[in-house]
């Protein structure tokens, strides 16, 4: 551990540093992508440093597939032989995000106590220097693991579009996983390990509701004209129950009981720090009191945001006007076995059909990504993730399902059934990936390192 925590120090942190200074957004973000070059430099960055601090035997390639974005692909032969390991991470970045607190900012890297500061440093640009130090410290301790691969996309906050050409492309160097390690997740606290039990699925577009050719005054039309807002207002209480956000059946799954005992064994740990962890205004309530219902609302339930609009005036601009149309972005996160291109249909149907007034409504469908569901854990995968947690946090690891969506995952779930999954992260209590102020918790991450290569030791002996 404290080789680790001596290399994540000298080496890693100054590489994370430089890495945050890149804007390198996502395709979805950064329409110019290829012009701007950031994606190319996050690329070279992490091959670089991977060069500098390789293992016996390493191979590394900048993949590259016409106009998509760069994939980065590692190979270290194994000391024993079997099944082989993917280790997956991303390098694209959410964008900026306004509200960063004074002094910080997206591309700004800056450590507070502990926590280095900056848009994608734990969403997930650590994971390619994490994989590669648990590696390196195995080698130097003589420690076994099978070989492995080290596969980093640069796609991922746009849906992962890239990513299947890709896993095509190399499918016959990577071959049949039996074990698989993300580090695209997060973590219920920072006191001990946390794996990954499913992940949601997201379906988002563009909900559209068109009353008049043009704008008029508000006096003369209110009363005979229905305002776009309204309309745009019963459309999506067709979806969810504005009064408890409860999702249309449609939207909903069975919980698995296995599923239902985990979170409330999480709930015990967490707490409060369920709901408290969000910068909640002051007077304001979760949509619950029982922490373990809020972990299944977060991670099994369907629910509905309104995540931009367009058509809507900014206050000072806001005239006695009532508008000719008014543009919801709308982010319906889906249960994990839901099955995601059903539900988009679905979504579609019920906004468009019959809408009120006879308005023009039109929905144009974005992202349908599906969520994932992980299969039972070996006994040996159980046991080596729960030690090792002992060993280098002083508690037990911890199961919890995770509200985001890792595409990934339900790509290598669907392509290799047979395959382990340990899937974790360091996105934590006020990490705040996608928002202001994210930061990477340096100490956890130096810790969970160690706790990967422990798996991959573990998963040798298997």
């Amino acid at each position: 551990m404290s080789a680790i925590g001596a290399f994540w120090d000298d080496a890693i942190v100054p590489a994370l540093v430089d890495y945050i200074r890149i804007p390198a957004k996502s395709p979805h973000f950064d329409r110019d992508w290829r012009s701007h070059g950031y994606l190319e430099d996050a690329a070279k960055l992490a091959a670089g440093w991977c060069e500098r601090h390789a293992v016996a035997g390493m191979q590394l390639e900048i993949v590259r597939l016409g106009e998509r974005t760069p994939c980065l692909f590692i190979e270290v032969p194994g000391t024993v032989s079997g099944g082989p390991v993917l280790l997956y991470g991303h390098l694209d970045k959410q964008p900026e995000m306004t509200g960063w607190r004074e002094g910080l900012g997206p591309w700004t890297p800056v450590i507070q106590e502990g926590k280095l500061y900056g848009r994608g440093g734990a969403d997930d640009g650590y994971a390619v220097f994490c994989a590669l130090a648990a590696l390196k410290a195995l080698h130097e301790q003589k420690r076994p693991h099978r070989r492995c691969v080290i596969l980093i996309e640069c796609c991922e906050e746009s849906g992962s579009f890239d990513l299947p050409p890709y896993l095509d492309l190399l499918s016959q160097r990577i071959g049949i996983p039996s074990l698989v390690v993300a580090l695209d997740s997060g973590c219920g606290n920072y006191s001990q390990l946390w794996g990954t039990t499913s992940l949601r699925g997201l379906l988002n577009g563009v909900l559209t509701v068109e009353v008049l050719t043009e704008g008029v005054h508000s006096g003369d039309a209110s009363g005979v004209v229905a305002s776009s807002f309204r309309v745009a207002r019963a459309l999506l209480e067709r979806i969810d129950d504005p009064h408890t956000g409860a999702v249309a059946k449609d939207f909903q799954v069975e919980i698995p009981a296995e599923r239902r005992r985990q979170a409330a064994l999480a709930a015990e740990v967490l707490g409060n720090e369920v709901w408290r962890k969000f910068p909640f205004v002051p007077g304001m309530r979760a949509m619950a009191s029982d922490p373990a219902e809020l972990i299944l609302n977060r991670t099994w339930r369907p629910m509905l945001s309104v995540t931009g609009a367009d058509g809507l005036p900014a206050p000072a601009n806001a005239g006695n006007v009532l508008r000719p149309k008014t543009q919801l972005v709308l982010s319906l996160r889906l249960p994990p076995t839901l099955d995601a291109q059903a539900a988009a249909q679905r979504l579609k149907r019920l906004l468009e059909t019959d809408p009120p007034y006879g308005a023009r409504v039109s929905y144009e469908s974005g992202q349908a990504a599906r969520g994932w569901n992980a299969p039972a854990l070996a006994p040996w995968l159980e046991r080596a993730l729960d030690e090792s947690s002992r060993r280098h946090y002083g508690q037990p690891a911890m199961w919890m399902g995770e509200g985001g969506t890792i595409p990934f995952m339900a790509m290598l779930g669907e392509k290799f059934p047979q395959a382990q999954f340990f899937i974790t992260g360091v996105l934590g209590p006020h990490s705040n990936a996608h928002g202001p102020n994210e930061f990477l918790h340096l100490d956890y991450a130096k810790r969970l390192t160690a706790c990967v290569a422990d798996v991959l030791t573990a998963h040798a002996a298997s």
